[in-house]
């Protein structure tokens, strides 16, 4: 009977030695998940970036972009350089922010547990992200030291440095921070440059529906914010004052009469000339002078005389047509050294800032042919050369003219005059289409073209300021174009950061080649599909409408200038009997004349 104790005790001392293994294991486990997180943490800690030069930064540097006659078109950063402590503004304006963004911001010590908790929770049930939880403390961290980029790293940063803060400065001097940093839309940083931007004011000034507009846009700058929708604004700014009244720091008769008060000084609906280019020029500067922190002024070649003119023909033009579905519009004018002179990206700036001259992709119609007439030319054709307008068939594709017509034997004169389709794709066959695609690539076409038969009929989609450049290097006789905007980047005090030096010109095409493609061009003009264009002068250019109406395209120069013209629709719907030979010819003769 000893023996199965005996047994029973060696079992029971081998469970115990088990169960001593399983606890180191399981301590050594832990010890390794400590320490590996301690090492994460002392990485996240040595990778932050410096904070002695961050800390003193309280506003973006401003950009001034101005006209050739020394105007200025727009200003983008902090307009206003003096800083605003949050002790110096209305009381409910920091309410306003503060209950809005953050309420617990005097509570909590730089993260708030509360607010993190339920954000996550909202985001796990409603399956994405609807709501942040992060404190003022740790968006001045995020604007002051680091990017927007997500990922675990920079929001284990971000909690440190908001520990950081809390810990080095008091509540107000992170407001401070705070007010004088964050993004309110339109360019604007701080609440005093988006106070004067949007009201007129200074921040110290702002009534209460004012400041809950400011507050409102916290949430999304670029959507809330009254230039791009007064209404959508007001909207968001009804929600903070419900917070404002649901928190005591408004009664419901404060409320009330808020309703009725007005939002800084009434602007006029008109649009904002040279918006657009300002807004390309913008995006170019740190290509010229690299990241700074002073501000500059950059002076430009747009001519703001010209710019008004083309912005207001073409929103007359279209507000007189609308009955045809045409909504959308783009006009670049350059001189034929590539300074472009009147960028109109669309209708409306304050209604889409969508610059439709550099970023829509359009089909060009026969706006395209001239580069297929050019390689005819340089491979021995001249302007007199018979080729057949007649049906034909490519591998089961039967194009067609616009009539429905063919014309027999014509001369190249001819057909691109009336813009004949068949003779057009007939010619080809008879050239290198790989040739064709590297003369429009040299010309200034940017965008990808494709070795098919269709190719020469305008199918693919380029750019507007491709087509003007492209044409700039026919009035330039032949000469490269590389279409700028900026001309000289001074700091505020005088100093010159950049000069544009005129470079030599490289010939990309024959002399003799596009002499002879320019006055086919002017037999457009004169009796041909761009009778419309007619000014009673030396005038070259091309008409191009594509399939169904959905593009049409005025593409023309003088002996000074040249000018793209395109109207369409951004859903890329047809317009009803809108083609280059009418509205955009009649545009075009009006900027040119």
């Amino acid at each position: 009977m000893r023996k199965p104790q005996k047994n029973k005790k060696t079992s029971k001392k081998r469970e115990s030695k088990q169960r001593l293994k399983n606890r180191k294991r399981i301590l050594k486990f832990f010890a390794l998940l400590v320490i590996t997180f301690l090492t994460y943490l002392a990485y996240c800690a040595l990778t932050i970036p410096d904070m002695s030069e961050a800390i003193n930064r309280t506003r973006q540097p401003s950009t001034t972009i101005i006209a050739d006659n020394g105007n200025e078109i727009q200003t983008y950063g902090t307009v206003y350089s003096e800083v605003i402590r949050s002790e110096e503004l209305p009381q409910y304006v920091v309410d306003a922010i503060v209950y809005t963004e953050d309420r617990r911001f005097y509570q909590h010590f730089g993260f708030d547990i509360i607010s993190f908790t339920r954000a996550m929770l909202t985001n796990i049930f409603a399956g994405r992200y609807a709501q942040g939880g992060s404190t003022i403390t740790q968006q001045v961290a995020k604007n002051l030291f680091l990017t927007s980029q997500k990922s675990i790293q920079r929001k284990v940063q971000e909690l440190m440095l908001a520990f950081w803060l809390e810990y080095k400065f008091n509540k107000e001097q992170i407001l401070t921070l705070y007010l004088n940093r964050v993004y309110l839309g339109a360019g604007t940083y701080g609440i005093e440059a988006a106070s004067q931007k949007y009201f007129q004011k200074t921040s110290r000034d702002l009534n209460i529906k004012e400041a809950a507009v400011i507050a409102g846009m916290l949430k999304a700058p670029s959507r809330y914010n009254p230039i791009a929708s007064k209404e959508r604004a007001v909207e968001r700014a009804m929600v903070v004052l419900k917070i404002m009244l649901e928190n005591e720091l408004i009664d419901e008769e404060d409320y009330q009469r808020v309703l009725k008060m007005p939002l800084g000084k009434e602007k006029s609906a008109k649009v904002l000339d040279g918006a657009y280019f300002a807004d390309w020029i913008y995006g170019q500067v740190n290509d010229y002078i690299g990241e700074r922190n002073n501000d500059i002024y950059v002076l430009t070649t747009l001519d703001q005389e010209l710019q008004e003119k083309a912005s207001k023909i073409l929103a007359q033009t279209i507000a007189a047509n609308k009955h045809k579905n045409v909504t959308q519009g783009a006009i670049i004018i350059l001189d034929t050294n590539g300074a472009i002179r009147a960028m109109v990206g669309g209708v409306n700036y304050n209604k889409s800032q969508f610059n439709r001259t550099v970023q829509a992709l359009r089909q060009p119609g026969s706006a395209f042919k001239p580069f297929v007439y050019i390689t005819a030319l340089e491979n021995g054709y001249t302007p007199e050369s018979i080729i057949q307008d007649a049906p034909l068939s490519i591998k089961g594709w039967k194009p067609e003219n616009a009539d429905k017509k063919y014309y027999g034997a014509v001369t190249l004169r001819q057909a691109l005059a009336k813009s004949l389709n068949l003779a057009t794709i007939n010619l080809s066959q008879q050239l290198s289409t790989k040739e064709i695609i590297r003369n429009a690539r040299r010309m200034g076409i940017t965008t990808p073209l494709q070795n098919s038969p269709s190719l020469v009929l305008g199918t693919m989609e380029v750019r507007v300021i491709d087509m003007a450049t492209a044409y700039a290097s026919l009035a330039n006789q032949g000469f490269a174009v590389y279409p700028y905007g900026i001309e000289e980047i001074y700091t505020r005090d005088g100093y010159q950061l950049y000069q544009r030096i005129t470079p030599e010109k490289t010939p990309i095409l024959d002399k003799e080649s596009v002499r002879a493609l320019t006055s086919m061009l002017e037999s457009v003009i004169t009796n041909g599909t761009g009778r419309r264009a007619f000014i009673g002068k030396f005038a070259a250019g091309k008409t191009g409408t594509s399939q169904d109406n959905r593009d049409a395209w005025f593409v023309g120069y003088t002996k000074n200038l040249v000018a793209a013209v395109w109207l369409g629709n951004d859903d890329d719907s047809p317009m009803k009997g809108v083609s280059g030979a009418n509205l955009p010819a009649e545009i075009w003769r009006k900027i040119m004349n």
